[in-house]
């Protein structure tokens, strides 16, 4: 399965080799321009499954400019990287067909789930099949089983552990989850609750306990 692959645009030195570091360490592969010149050259060359672009580049056409670029010649999602926060700006980012905008300063860690949002609304990201124990979930068919046993999940059960399968182990806040399947923003404690009481009682009809509950009502997924 290839890496996702991902072309980024940011004039700031530090920004930029922070960012490739640390976004290779998420497994993704990424080309990295200090300024939009020949950046219609790599988009034909690499192909890219998402662009990541600084609004305020140095001399030569900024990222509004490349943004255009990109939707007259294809269907390249992209999200912008800015200091300006304005509703005014956000808006002019999201009219020329942004797929997301994040403002700077920002974590890794945000931009890291916004890619993978945008990634998966689009159908870029790669699907694999997920084992864990007797657990198997296969998202490119929509369907979880354990134990041999084809589990009945609705399509937001099969987020929520698609999800957790994709890194067991890994805590996560019930906020973490609102903003990864949900996008939401807003804390609502109870839809994720919810869920995962219902997925997690599918899951027990056929073995010992997989999602437990840690610290602070966060989620991990383990055997």
């Amino acid at each position: 399965m290839s890496k996702p692959r991902l072309l980024l645009v940011e004039d700031d030195t530090s920004v930029r080799e922070g960012l490739c570091s640390a976004l290779t360490a998420q497994d993704y592969e990424v080309i990295a321009l200090r300024d939009g010149h020949g950046f219609g050259a790599a988009v034909d060359e690499h192909h890219p499954d998402l662009a990541i672009l600084d609004i305020a580049l140095g001399p030569g056409p900024d990222g509004f400019e490349l943004a255009r670029q990109l939707r007259a010649g294809g269907t390249t999602p992209f999200l912008f990287l800015t200091a300006a926060d304005s509703v005014d700006d956000r808006v002019a980012g999201f009219d020329i067909g942004a797929d997301d905008y994040l403002v700077k300063p920002f974590s890794v860690r945000e931009l890291v789930v916004r890619i993978r949002a945008v990634l998966r609304r689009t159908g870029r990201l790669p699907q694999p099949v997920l084992q864990i124990a007797d657990l198997t979930v296969d998202t490119t068919r929509g369907q979880a089983s354990r134990a041999g046993f084809v589990l009945a999940l609705t399509p937001t059960e099969l987020s929520v552990l698609s999800t957790l399968a994709r890194e067991p182990g890994r805590v996560w806040s019930k906020a973490e989850l609102l903003h990864e399947i949900w996008q939401y923003d807003a804390y609502d404690a109870h839809l994720v609750e919810v869920h995962v009481s219902s997925l997690r009682r599918k899951l027990e009809a056929h073995g010992s306990r997989l999602i437990h509950t840690e610290r602070a009502g966060a989620y991990s997924l383990r055997p």
